[in-house]
This record gives structure tokens, C-alpha cells and sequence, in this order.
């Protein structure tokens, strides 16, 4: 009987519980990625209104090419209205990264457009892209550190959602020790 108690009251408790964990993991990993879109925001407007304004493509960029494979830095890139790249801050493999297909006309149809793009394995990279009047400008950093702090963030609420359920398991279990009519309280 007691058995039987415990249960009744653990189960529900318990899925309650990890809907909440669920909740907690994709608000924050949802919040975590949106942010990181920030700089890349900021980076590819300033520079698209410098350009709107008479600046010159490679003025938009750093001197020192970012290698996007390695490091954490932003990067500018300045496409034309054809789509070719007039200047790039930032290389993968020695080249000026190669965007996917229909992410620049994105841009430009609907006034900015963000994407998380993984040109190759281990290298993921969130890019903001905002038109100018000679073409496009795409901004974009890696989510290595992002994807570090997701992968905390899991750990976390997981250890968080184990230390419930175990505490939730033992108030069941004392509930059902003391429930009127079980036999502890004969």
C-alpha cells in the first residue's frame, strides 16, 4: 500500500518536474544562442550604414584576416549586389568563406537575415547578413564558446533535475510512510 502511495504521489511530481528542466534547457539555450547574434548585428549594420554613406568596402574589414576556424573574433564580409566578395575579414582555409546559398538575397528581401552556418565539420558560425546599396554585408563569430556554455547548461539542469527527482522520491516516500491508513500508522 505504501508502495503504491509513494507512486502516486512521485509520479506526477516527477513529471512535472522535468517538464520544468525541459523548460529551463531550452529557454536558456534559446536565449543563449539569440544573444549571440549580437555583435554580428551591430558589426554588419554599422558597416552597412558606412558603406551607404560613401565607405569603402575594405575599410569595413580588419587589416589582419580573422582565421574563423580558430579564433573567437568577429568578421565583416562585403559582398557586391552580384553576390561577389569585394572584402573579407575573416578566412577559412586561406579562402574568404563560401555563405550558403540564398543567404545574401535573404538579406536583401527581407532586411537582415541570421543564420548558424557549419561550412565544415568542428566549425560552426552565427552570421548576421544586412544589405547596403551596392549589395551586402555579412557579419559573423563562432559558437564555439556558445556551444561550450549550452553544453554546461545541460549538465547543470540535468544535475538539477537528478537532485529533484531524488528529493521528490524521498517526500513520496515519507508522505506514504505517514498516508492515513497505510500501515505505519496502525
Amino acid at each position: 500500500m505504501r508502495r503504491r502511495i509513494a507512486v502516486l504521489v512521485f509520479l506526477p511530481l516527477a513529471i512535472v518536474a522535468t517538464a520544468l528542466a525541459g523548460l529551463v534547457y531550452i529557454v536558456a539555450q534559446q536565449d543563449g544562442r539569440w544573444l549571440a547574434n549580437e555583435p554580428q548585428v551591430q558589426l554588419a549594420e554599422d558597416a552597412a550604414a558606412r558603406l551607404d554613406a560613401g565607405g569603402t568596402p575594405q575599410d569595413q574589414v580588419d587589416a589582419v584576416p580573422v582565421d574563423v576556424a580558430r579564433s573567437l573574433a568577429p568578421f565583416v564580409v562585403v559582398y557586391g549586389s552580384d553576390d561577389a566578395i569585394l572584402a573579407s575579414g575573416g578566412l577559412l582555409d586561406g579562402q574568404p568563406p563560401a555563405v550558403p546559398a540564398g543567404v545574401l538575397a535573404a538579406a536583401r528581401a527581407a532586411g537582415r537575415n541570421a543564420v548558424t552556418w557549419q561550412p565544415r565539420p568542428g566549425v560552426r558560425i552565427a552570421t548576421v547578413s544586412i544589405p547596403w546599396k551596392g549589395g551586402t554585408v555579412l557579419a559573423g563569430r563562432s559558437l564555439r564558446l556558445v556551444e561550450e556554455q549550452v553544453d554546461r547548461l545541460g549538465l547543470l539542469v540535468g544535475a538539477g533535475w537528478l537532485a529533484s527527482l531524488v528529493a521528490l522520491a524521498v517526500a513520496a516516500a515519507i508522505v506514504a510512510r505517514f498516508w492515513p491508513g497505510s500501515a505505519a500508522t496502525a
